[in-house]
C-alpha cells in the first residue's frame, strides 16, 4: 500500500509539473530543458545508474551511447537511415554535467523571449531545423571523423542568432575572465557579435578534428539570425533582458 501510494504521489507531482510547463509562456523551451535533463539523468553520462557499471565498463557504455545517438560524420553520409536521424537525436544528448547545465542555462535565458516572439509551433520547428542543419554542416566539414558529436549548442546558437536580431537592445549580463569575472551588462548587439568572433577564431584554430563544435555554433548562429531577419523583418525593441553570455559547447 505504501509503495502504491508513493507511486501515485510521484505521478501526481509529475502531472502537475507537466501542466505547469504547458501553462507557462514558453512551454517549448521548458519542455526541451526537461526532456534533455531527464534523458541525461537516466543515461550513462550522468553516472547515477548502476546498470551501466563503473570504471572502464561505464566509459565503454558512455562511448556506445554517444556513438548510437550522436553524430558520427564518417557514418552520416554513407546512406544509412539510422545515421540520417542522428543530427536530430544528438540535440538531446549531453556528455557531462557541465555540458548539460551550460546548454540548458543558455536555452532558458535566451529561449523564453525568442519563443514568445515566434510562437510555440514555429519556435519548435525553428529549434529542431536549425539544430539539425548546424550539426549537418559540421559533419560535412569533418566528413572523415569517427568521433561522436553530441549536444544542443548548434540549436541554441540559432536561438542566440534569432535573439540578437529580435532583441538587439536587450541587456546581457556577461562574465569576462580578463576582468576577474565581474558581472557586467552590455547590449546584445555588443556581446553576441563578440561571441561570434571568438567562435570564428576558435574554429579556424581547430585543426585536429572534432573537439568543441565551434563550426556548428557558427552555422547555427547564422541560420538563426538569417531566419529571424527573413521571417520578422524588424527587430523588437526591449529595455532589458538579463542573460549570461554564451560559451562554447563541450563534447565528450
Amino acid at each position: 500500500m505504501i509503495g502504491n501510494w508513493g507511486v501515485a504521489r510521484f505521478g501526481t507531482r509529475f502531472g502537475r509539473a507537466g501542466l505547469t510547463v504547458l501553462r507557462s509562456p514558453a512551454p517549448v523551451t521548458y519542455g526541451l530543458i526537461t526532456l534533455c535533463c531527464l534523458l541525461f539523468l537516466f543515461g550513462p553520462a550522468a553516472g547515477l545508474s548502476t546498470e551501466y557499471g563503473s570504471g572502464e565498463g561505464l566509459l565503454a557504455a558512455q562511448r556506445a551511447y554517444f556513438h548510437r545517438w550522436g553524430v558520427v560524420p564518417a557514418e552520416l553520409f554513407e546512406g544509412a537511415p539510422r545515421a540520417a536521424l542522428t543530427p536530430a537525436t544528438a540535440l538531446f544528448v549531453h556528455g557531462s554535467w557541465v555540458h548539460l547545465l551550460g546548454n540548458m542555462l543558455f536555452l532558458y535565458v535566451f529561449g523564453v523571449m525568442t519563443e514568445e516572439r515566434m510562437g510555440r509551433v514555429q519556435f519548435m520547428l525553428f529549434y529542431l531545423g536549425c539544430g539539425y542543419l548546424a550539426l549537418l554542416g559540421y559533419a560535412a566539414a569533418n566528413d572523415d571523423s569517427t568521433q561522436s558529436l553530441v549536444g544542443a549548442s548548434g540549436a541554441i546558437s540559432a536561438v542566440l542568432g534569432a535573439f540578437l536580431f529580435l532583441f538587439p537592445g536587450a541587456r546581457v549580463t556577461s562574465l569576462l575572465p580578463f576582468l576577474l569575472f565581474l558581472p557586467l551588462r552590455f547590449p546584445a548587439w555588443v556581446v553576441l557579435p563578440f561571441w561570434v568572433a571568438l567562435q570564428w577564431v576558435a574554429a579556424g584554430r581547430a585543426t585536429q578534428g572534432p573537439g568543441v563544435a565551434y563550426l556548428a555554433h557558427l552555422v547555427g548562429f547564422g541560420l538563426g539570425f538569417g531566419y529571424a531577419w527573413v521571417r520578422f523583418g524588424r527587430p523588437t525593441r526591449v529595455k532589458a533582458a538579463p542573460a549570461p553570455a554564451p560559451e562554447g559547447e563541450n563534447q565528450p
